[in-house]
């Protein structure tokens, strides 16, 4: 709410108060209402030449709310196309810039088309997809044995990762059969998978030595006091207060 001063006689003043509910659309609020009002001056600027002083003279002006940007190409083509879009397209000026249009700034981009994939076993992931697709190209040998077993211990920690502390090899190797389409068999093979139980565990301890209790904490800031000299504070309920 700002106080509009309206002088009707010499000695009469009239207080008329403006609000901004009352106000034109900002268009950028960023930029605040005076800069839209030195554009909105620029469009009913009839000499061009004029017009043209005016239009780089508010880029300066903008451009001065961002002084580490000011100098950039990018952000002053930024800044004429804002200049265009706040005076709603009406400002005839020389821009260096292509002058955006109405059409081209309400352009919508086109929508992505993302991969919309429904695994059954999704907990393997998509990766695995593509490793057993891989595998399936190659020829029956050690090398393709070998990336086979690489893939079944990647499901088993998969797996583990996701679902029951626990799983068989079998298990693993019905979905590995399921998921290249019966050409990888390892059914009833004697084949066995690395098992990730160990490195759970091992996790899990980790995990537990970091959350280290508050008892224990304080014994070692004692104990770093020791070292340094300064004796702990040791609170005795049995001495009277002073």
């Amino acid at each position: 709410m700002v106080p509009k001063y309206i002088k009707e006689n010499a000695n009469d003043v009239v207080f008329n108060l403006e609000y901004n509910a009352e106000r034109s659309h900002l268009i950028i609020p960023e930029y605040g209402r005076h800069l839209q009002k030195l554009i909105d001056l620029a469009v009913a600027i009839e000499d061009k030449t004029e017009r043209n002083k005016a239009a780089k003279y508010i880029i300066q002006v903008m451009g001065s709310l961002n002084p580490h940007l000011r100098d950039v190409p990018d952000f002053q083509h930024k800044l004429w196309d804002q200049i265009f879009i706040m005076s709603d397209f009406k400002l005839d000026v020389d821009s260096p810039y292509p002058i955006p249009t109405r059409d081209v700034i309400n352009l919508k981009p086109e929508r992505l088309a993302y991969p919309q994939k429904n695994p059954k076993y999704r907990f393997y992931g998509n990766n695995i997809k593509y490793m057993i697709e891989v595998a399936n190209k190659w020829e029956d040998g050690e090398m393709k044995s070998a990336l086979v077993k690489v893939i079944a211990n990647h499901m088993k920690k998969s797996y583990l990762s996701w679902n029951k502390d626990t799983v068989t090899d079998a298990v693993i190797f019905e979905h590995l059969f399921e998921l290249s389409d019966g050409r990888i068999n390892l059914t009833g093979s004697e084949e066995e998978l690395s098992t990730t139980n160990d490195l759970i565990r091992t996790n899990k301890k980790v995990s537990n030595k970091s959350l280290m209790p508050q008892q224990k904490n304080m014994k070692i800031q004692g104990f770093k006091k020791q070292i340094s000299g300064k004796k702990p504070f040791v609170k005795n309920n049995n001495n009277p207060k002073p």
